[in-house]
C-alpha cells in the first residue's frame, strides 16, 4: 500500500522542487533548443553555466537563480506580515535584492517587468500605477510562498492574495492569472489534489484573476493551459517537448511560460524528476518553467519524490532554509484556517515529519 504524503512533506516539496527546477535550468536559460540538443543531449543531472550562458555564466552546477530567490524574498515577507504583502515593501526589497545581485557579479538581475515597476517606484511614480504594463512571468515564478501559505478552498481569498503579492510589478490581468494558477495548483496539491485536480484548481484561479488588474490584450491563461496539456496528451516526452517549445512556447510571457509548464506536468504527472529535467531542456525561459514545474510536482507528491542526490546538491551549493521556510508559511496556512490542521497522511506517515526544532 502507498504510504500518503504529509502535508509537511508537500509544502517541502514546493520549494525544494521550484529550486531544483530552477537549478536544472540554470546553465540551459535564454538559449534555443537546438543549442541545448547539440550540448548536452538529453539532460540528466545539474550542470554549471558554461562560460558562454548569456546569463549564468560559470555559475557552479546546481545553482539557483532570480526565481528561487525571489520566491524566498517573497516568502520572509509573506512571514514577516502574517500572511499579508505590503506592497512599498515589496518593491524596495526587489530594488535592494537586485543591488546585492549586482555586488556578487551576476547578471541574473529583475526581469523586464518588474525592473521597470521598482524603477517607477524608485523615481517617485506613485506604486498604485507601477505594474500596469507587467505581463511576464516573474510574478508566477516567485508566487509559490502564497500557495503554501493559503488554502485552496476559498479560490477568492488565493486569488486576492495572489493580487496582493503581485500587483507591485505585475498589475495587468494576464500575469495575475499565470501567477493564480500556479499558486493554486500549489495550494490544491497540499490539500491532497493529484495533479489532475490541481491542474483544474488552476484554471479557475486563472480565470477568477484574469478580470483583476489593467487590461491588456493577451492569451486566456485558464483556456491555454487546458488547451496545452490536451496538445501533449498521447505524445513522447521528444514529440511534447517539441510541441512545447514551437506552439505553446517558453519565453517570458506568462501567455507561454505557466501553459508550458503545466504541458510538461501533463507528460510526466508521476515523475517529479523526469518533469523537471524536461523542462530545463525546452529551451527558451526554461529555469522559470522548470521551477514553476517543480513546485507543482512536488506539492503534489512530497519532497520525497526527488532523488536524495538533487536535494543534497541543491541544498550545498546554495544554502537555502528551503525547509524552514516551507514549514513556517504551512504553519501561516494553518493559522489562518484551523480546519486545515488535519494533515492527510499525518497519521501513516508521521516518522517523516521535521518541525522546526530540527532546523
Amino acid at each position: 500500500m502507498t504510504t500518503p504524503v504529509t502535508r509537511e512533506a508537500r509544502a517541502v516539496g514546493a520549494l525544494t522542487g521550484l529550486a531544483i527546477g530552477d537549478a536544472l535550468g540554470m546553465p540551459t536559460q535564454s538559449l534555443p533548443r537546438e543549442r541545448i540538443r547539440q550540448r548536452y543531449g538529453q539532460l540528466t543531472g545539474f550542470e554549471p553555466g558554461p562560460p558562454d550562458q548569456p546569463i549564468a555564466p560559470n555559475m557552479p552546477a546546481g545553482s539557483v537563480t532570480d526565481d528561487t530567490e525571489q520566491a524566498m524574498l517573497l516568502g520572509r515577507l509573506l512571514l514577516d506580515g502574517d500572511g499579508r504583502i505590503d506592497g512599498h515593501r515589496l518593491a524596495a526589497q526587489l530594488l535592494a535584492w537586485e543591488d546585492d545581485m549586482r555586488r556578487r557579479g551576476s547578471l541574473d538581475l529583475l526581469g523586464p517587468s518588474t525592473r521597470a515597476a521598482v524603477a517607477a517606484v524608485a523615481a517617485g511614480r506613485p506604486i498604485e500605477e507601477a505594474g500596469r504594463f507587467g505581463t511576464t512571468n516573474g510574478a508566477a515564478m516567485r508566487i509559490t510562498p502564497v500557495g503554501l501559505a493559503v488554502p485552496s478552498d476559498d479560490l477568492d481569498l488565493l486569488v486576492e492574495r495572489v493580487v496582493e503579492a503581485s500587483w507591485v510589478t505585475h498589475n495587468t490581468g494576464v500575469a495575475l492569472a499565470g501567477a493564480a494558477a500556479v499558486a493554486a495548483a500549489v495550494s490544491a496539491a497540499l490539500d491532497g489534489a493529484d495533479l489532475a485536480a490541481a491542474t483544474a484548481t488552476a484554471v479557475r484561479a486563472a480565470e477568477l484573476a484574469g478580470s483583476r488588474g489593467h487590461w491588456i490584450a493577451a492569451a486566456d491563461i485558464g483556456a491555454r493551459i487546458e488547451w496545452a496539456t490536451g496538445l501533449v496528451a498521447g505524445s513522447s516526452p521528444e514529440r511534447a517537448a517539441e510541441l512545447i517549445y514551437r506552439l505553446v512556447g517558453t519565453s517570458v510571457a506568462t501567455q507561454e511560460s505557466v501553459p508550458a509548464a503545466f504541458a510538461v506536468l501533463a507528460v510526466h504527472p508521476d515523475d517529479p524528476w523526469r518533469a523537471v529535467l524536461l523542462a530545463a531542456s525546452l529551451g527558451g525561459d526554461c529555469d522559470t518553467i522548470a521551477a514553476m514545474v517543480g513546485a507543482v510536482a512536488g506539492a503534489v507528491h512530497g519532497v520525497g519524490a526527488f532523488p536524495p542526490a538533487a536535494l543534497t546538491t541543491v541544498d550545498a551549493v546554495n544554502h537555502l532554509p528551503l525547509h524552514h521556510m516551507a514549514i513556517n508559511l504551512l504553519a501561516l496556512r494553518q493559522a489562518a484556517d484551523p480546519g486545515h490542521d488535519v494533515d492527510p497522511g499525518r497519521e501513516a506517515d508521521a516518522g517523516t515529519r521535521r518541525g522546526k526544532a530540527g532546523q
